[in-house]
């Protein structure tokens, strides 16, 4: 089927992972010594985004891997109780991952639609 509808299927469970770490972080807010986390959007869809390649001399080139759960530590100033979670930082992250959610639940809508409309035309 259509490659897009892998690279959005990534997109849509990295949003998810990623707005578990978030939620994480903000349920951690008051819990003395916790650092807050991230998943790197580049680190979730593996080699998904990266160009195949089509001959052995390309750059870059590979399988698709599997979604990435690897959060990584933010190395933000600390509080005194040495927590470093900042809640219009992750408020901020939710709202821009939630956006991301949904753009690509929106696209894979389209595509769907479309690939209706071409079935029912023929």
């Amino acid at each position: 089927m259509d490659k897009g509808f892998k690279i959005l299927e990534r997109m849509v469970q990295a949003a998810d992972i990623r707005q578990k770490v978030i939620a994480s972080n903000i349920a951690n807010s008051d819990t003395p010594g916790f650092k807050a986390k991230d998943v790197k959007f580049n680190n979730l869809l593996g080699k998904e985004m990266k160009l195949s390649a089509t001959n052995p001399k390309h750059i870059g080139g590979g399988k698709a891997g599997e979604i990435s759960t690897r959060t990584e530590v933010e190395n933000n100033l600390s509080w005194e109780d040495r927590n470093n979670v900042e809640l219009n930082v992750e408020v901020a992250r939710m709202t821009e991952n939630a956006l991301l959610h949904d753009t690509a639940v929106t696209i894979l809508s389209s595509k769907i639609r479309m690939f209706k409309n071409a079935i029912r035309t023929k």
